[in-house]
C-alpha cells in the first residue's frame, strides 16, 4: 500500500438554480497514491468533471458550492485553504488538463508565452529562463522543433499539438498529481494512442499520479491502477481495474462493460447498449438514480437509495443487489 496523495471523503458540490437544487457531486469518496493512476468512467452529466473542478475549488460560485466532504491533499484540507494558498497550488502541485484542447489556449498568446508565464509564476523563473523551459517541455511531450513551435499561436498548431502543448504547460512545473479530463476528446486514434502513451511515460519519469476522467474504459484498462464509476453525481462502485473488469458488481458498471466491443466478438454479437438515457438531476427519481435502466430491478430500488458497503476488503458497490 503506497502513500495517499489525495483523498476525497463524501465531497457534495451543489448547484442551486430557479429551479431547484442540483446534486452534480453527492458523496464522492475516492483516494490516489503517489505515482498512481484512478480512472474516474460514467456517462456525460454523472459528476466527473465537476468532481475535479471541485478538488482545484474552480466551481463557478454562484451558482455552484461545495457544501460538504473533504478534499485532502498532502495531508492538508484543500476547503481550508484561503483562496491565495490555492492559486499556489493550482498550476504548480495540482495540474489540470482540460477537456477541450482547441479552446483551452488563448488565442492571442503564443503557445510558449503561455506556458512560460506558468513557469514565472509559480517557479520564479525570469523570463529567458522560463521560455528555455517551455521550449524544453514541449520537446520533451514530443513537439518538432520546439523552439521555433514555442514562438508560434495555437492555429498553427494541430488539434494533437495543442493537446501536447497543453500537457506540457500542465507538467512545467513538476506537478504531485495531474487531472486530465478527457484528454483524448476530438483527437483522432493516432494521436489518441501517442498522448496515452506520453502520459504513461511522463508518470514514469516523474512519479506524477494522475487521475483520468474518461468514458473510455479501454483508456482505464490500459492505464489506470483503481476505478471509480460515477452515476448521476453518486459513486456506483469502485475498486482496483482488474476487479472492475473481471469481476463487476454493480447493473451499471455491467452495462458499460457489456457496450465495450470485443476483438474474438467482431461481427458475431451486436453491442448492447443501456437502455434510455441518465435521470434529470434537478428531478432525481426516489430510490435508486438508476432504476428505471436497471434490468436487476427489486421493490426497494423504487423506494430507497443504496447505501455502499465493501463487497471485498477494496471492492465498493452501492446496489441493492448486496444490501
Amino acid at each position: 500500500m503506497g502513500e495517499a496523495l489525495l483523498q476525497v471523503r463524501e465531497l457534495k458540490t451543489h448547484f442551486f438554480t430557479d429551479l431547484g437544487v442540483i446534486k452534480a457531486v453527492d458523496g464522492v469518496d475516492f483516494s490516489i497514491e503517489r505515482g498512481d493512476t484512478l480512472g474516474i468512467v460514467g456517462e456525460s452529466g454523472s459528476g466527473k468533471s465537476i468532481t475535479a473542478l471541485s478538488i482545484l475549488r474552480l466551481v463557478p460560485s454562484p451558482p455552484g458550492k461545495i457544501i460538504g466532504g473533504e478534499i485532502v491533499f498532502k495531508g492538508e484540507n484543500l476547503l481550508h485553504k484561503p483562496e491565495e494558498e490555492m492559486r499556489k497550488i493550482r498550476g504548480n502541485e495540482i495540474s489540470m488538463i482540460f477537456q477541450d484542447p482547441m479552446t483551452s489556449l488563448n488565442p492571442v498568446f503564443q503557445v510558449g508565452a503561455q506556458i512560460a508565464e506558468v513557469i514565472m509564476l509559480h517557479q520564479k523563473k525570469r523570463k529567458r529562463e522560463a521560455w528555455d523551459l517551455a521550449s524544453e517541455m514541449l520537446h520533451k511531450v514530443g513537439i518538432a522543433d520546439p523552439v521555433q513551435r514555442a514562438k508560434e499561436y495555437p492555429h498553427q498548431f494541430s488539434g494533437g499539438m495543442r493537446q501536447r502543448a497543453m500537457i506540457a504547460m500542465a507538467l512545467s512545473c513538476s506537478p504531485k498529481l495531474l487531472i486530465a479530463d478527457e484528454p483524448t476528446t476530438a483527437l483522432d486514434v493516432t494521436i489518441q494512442a501517442q498522448i496515452l502513451e506520453l502520459m504513461v511515460q511522463l508518470k514514469e519519469n516523474y512519479g506524477t499520479a494522475i487521475m483520468l476522467i474518461t468514458h473510455d474504459l479501454g483508456v482505464v484498462a490500459e492505464l489506470c491502477k483503481k476505478v471509480l464509476v460515477m452515476y448521476a453525481g453518486k459513486p456506483v462502485e469502485y475498486a482496483e481495474t482488474d476487479s472492475i473488469f473481471n469481476r463487476p458488481k454493480h447493473p451499471y458498471t455491467l452495462g458499460l462493460l457489456a457496450s465495450l466491443p470485443k476483438l474474438d466478438q467482431v461481427g458475431k454479437h451486436r453491442l448492447e447498449p443501456i437502455e434510455g438515457s441518465p435521470p434529470d438531476l434537478n428531478n432525481l427519481p426516489k430510490g435508486c438514480s438508476f432504476v428505471s435502466r436497471c434490468s436487476h430491478k427489486k421493490p426497494e430500488c423504487f423506494k430507497f437509495s443504496p447505501f455502499g458497503r465493501y463487497l471485498e476488503p477494496e471492492h465498493y458497490v452501492a446496489c441493492h443487489l448486496y444490501n
